[in-house]
């Protein structure tokens, strides 16, 4: 499983199957974050990826959508 596939399924437990949204969604706009599950999703992608999350990194852009959080883990990694 890729690092897209793991980030979407993460959320995808959390909001229900029964959501629908792809990878280029901003899960903001459509409600289905909110500040608890921004947390959670920070948590999951420290403990996931191996990567620390700096508060120059808590930028709302980083976490929009699924591929922003893939592109933002490509550069925590590289």
């Amino acid at each position: 499983m890729n690092n897209q596939d793991q980030i979407k399924e993460f959320i995808q437990k959390k909001v229900g199957e029964k959501v629908s949204f792809s990878n280029a969604d901003d899960i903001f706009k459509l409600g289905l974050v909110n500040s608890l599950f921004a947390l959670e999703l920070v948590v999951f992608l420290e403990n996931s990826f191996g990567i620390q999350v700096e508060n120059e990194d808590l930028d709302l852009n980083n976490f929009r959508s699924v591929d922003n959080m893939n592109d933002f883990v490509a550069k925590k990694t590289a």
